[in-house]
């Protein structure tokens, strides 16, 4: 019997979804059959056959509006992929108070809010619903000149066990660990095709991955299939970092 991920009839809201790992999670839900909205605090770029919408998610009365307007449009919201987030590099020790109130604001407290928004919809309608919340392996590691960043994925793969705990069974929550993944920005942040080559050298599987491959890990933990599944941390890392004492000669 074959599997198929069929989520036709779900409406899913990827946050930051137009572009970067977000374009690939959204395209992957598209190519499962779902009815997609994206959000941005811009109106482009857009993704061919989504419903695209402006909000700020660090905003919590512009999510509640968001999610408002999705279920008056669509009907309902049944899966939710927390995707924003970022940061920029820079040294923690002169970093200001300001810049990480922001990197935590969008990496951890706007998961939180457009969560609490969804789950106020899943928990009321039919069959639930499900979060996938995209985290980072920087949140298991040490993460020079993104350490905020890193602190905040640790503390939303935290928060992934906690909502999964508390609002089953009607919605589960699940994190996706991302790895290294080409996107628009990869030689640009890396410095160049060479230096892209020689660190995808280290990974075990050859590469780094592709934004539609996080995109098939998410559909699948919001599908039917992953039913059983949930507060879940899944690893998309080609196999991890080797340890550099192998490299030592």
């Amino acid at each position: 019997m074959a599997l198929v991920l069929d989520l036709s009839g779900r409406v899913v809201l990827v946050t930051g979804g137009a572009r970067g790992i977000g374009r690939g999670i959204t395209e992957a839900f598209l190519a499962a059959g779902a009815t997609v909205v994206t959000c941005a605090r811009s109106a482009s770029p857009t993704v061919p056959g989504a419903d695209h919408r402006t909000c700020d998610v660090r905003d919590p009365e512009a999510v509640d509006a968001l999610v408002a307007a999705i279920v008056a449009t669509h009907g309902r919201l049944d899966v939710l992929v927390n995707n924003a987030g970022g940061a920029p590099a820079t040294d923690a020790a002169t970093a200001s108070p300001r810049f990480h109130d922001k990197i935590v604001g969008l990496n951890l407290l706007s998961p939180l809010a457009v969560s609490q928004a969804a789950h106020r919809v899943m928990q009321q309608q039919e069959g639930g619903g499900s979060i996938v919340n995209i985290s980072s392996i920087s949140a298991h590691r040490p993460a020079p000149t993104i350490a905020a960043y890193a602190a905040a994925k640790a503390g939303l793969d935290s928060l992934t066990t906690s909502l999964a705990m508390e609002w089953g069974p009607a919605v589960r929550v699940n994190a996706i660990d991302v790895g290294l993944c080409r996107t628009e920005q990869t030689d640009d942040h890396y410095g160049g095709d060479e230096r892209v080559a020689a660190i995808e050298r280290t990974i075990p599987l050859g590469r780094m991955a592709t934004p539609l491959e996080v995109g098939h890990v998410a559909v699948f933990l919001a599908s039917d299939l992953a039913s059983y599944v949930s507060g879940a941390r899944v690893s998309c890392d080609g196999g991890g970092e080797p340890p550099v004492f192998l490299h030592i000669t």
